[in-house]
């Protein structure tokens, strides 16, 4: 069997605000495997980020999370704050959205790669140097002996991910996080930025965990995706299978508001309405205000149930066979 790297059992996060609690995840399960992608998709503010950055412990101070995680089967909500830093330094590594807020602009980009090796890996500096030289060799960074000693302003924004990213696999973690990490780069550049995390996947045997708002992209990488909105998940299974019948209707409606060439000049659907306040989410599915199959009265009162429309594919609704056709 295949080695479960991270699950996610009844992950639930409120944030303390000034206005009061909010539920910025409630009740939340996956896991991912070595070798696997699991993809998180969904609105900004439905929760991606935050789960990811909870079950890691790296939530803000005022979060409050509960919840099981297991970490290649250690209970991280149950060791030291000590500890979780060296598993969380040693196997997982993370590549967000901005290069520029993951680099710190005084030091060398070989220096920063090198910083993790020293720490989890016991290297002295000139082994970490090294090491940091065949990273940045790894990731595809032209010269990486010369540049070893290049500060990030002097590397373009996707050379900067490529360096980032070089960061994460510093350790060789069995888990990469990808939070947005293509976001901010021109189309050519996100493309090379996602065959470099496929190939050194394909090498590595890393397990990724990639969080994104782009549908064309998970499509292309993902073994299985998960649909959050308001701070839950609406729909989960295997890429291909959410994506050839989409059973709930936001998983529905962004798959309709992609772009398609071959219906280029005309309006994209939009979905009306705003993502649920997490400060005020109402007491059954949060997007029923914006649905537009909507069900009976039991979509506003009550919570629907993830119910498994096909092997492995559960949706959240109470009406899954109509959903599924």
């Amino acid at each position: 069997m295949t080695r479960e790297v991270l699950a996610i059992e009844e992950l639930t996060v409120t944030l303390g605000t000034r206005r009061g609690a909010a539920r910025a995840v409630a009740g939340v399960d996956w896991s991912v495997a070595a070798g696997q992608t699991f993809a998180l998709v969904g609105e900004s503010g439905s929760g991606k980020s935050m789960s990811v950055l909870a079950a890691t412990g790296l939530a803000p101070r005022t979060a409050r999370v509960t919840g099981r995680v297991r970490l290649l089967g250690e209970e991280l909500t149950a060791v030291s704050p000590q500890r979780r830093r060296r598993l969380r330094g040693r196997h997982v590594g993370f590549v967000f959205q901005d290069p520029m807020t993951s680099l710190n602009p005084v030091l060398t980009v070989g220096r920063q790669v090198a910083e993790g090796c020293e720490e989890h890996l016991g290297m002295t500096r000139r082994q970490a140097r090294d090491r940091a030289v065949e990273l940045l060799d790894l990731v595809g960074i032209p010269s990486p002996a010369q540049r070893v000693d290049a500060y990030p302003h002097q590397f373009s924004g996707g050379m900067r991910q490529r360096a980032v990213i070089a960061m994460a696999l510093a350790c060789e973690p069995d888990l990469l996080i990808a939070d947005e990490p293509t976001t901010a780069l021109d189309v050519t550049t996100q493309a090379q930025i996602v065959e470099l995390v496929a190939d050194l996947q394909r090498r590595l045997g890393t397990a990724v965990v990639w969080i994104t708002h782009d549908l064309g992209v998970v499509a292309g990488v993902a073994d299985t995706v998960a649909v959050m909105y308001g701070g839950r998940i609406v729909e989960q299974g295997p890429v291909d299978a959410v994506f050839a019948a989409p059973g709930h209707p936001y998983t529905r409606a962004l798959l309709a508001a992609r772009p398609d060439p071959a219906h280029a000049g005309g309006d994209l659907p939009a979905i009306d309405g705003s993502p649920p306040n997490p400060l005020d989410l109402p007491a059954g599915c949060a997007f029923w205000p914006r649905c537009p199959v909507r069900g009976d009265a039991r979509c506003a009162d009550e919570l629907p149930p993830l119910t498994e429309v096909a092997p492995g594919h559960r949706v959240r609704t109470f009406y899954p066979a109509r959903e599924a056709r």
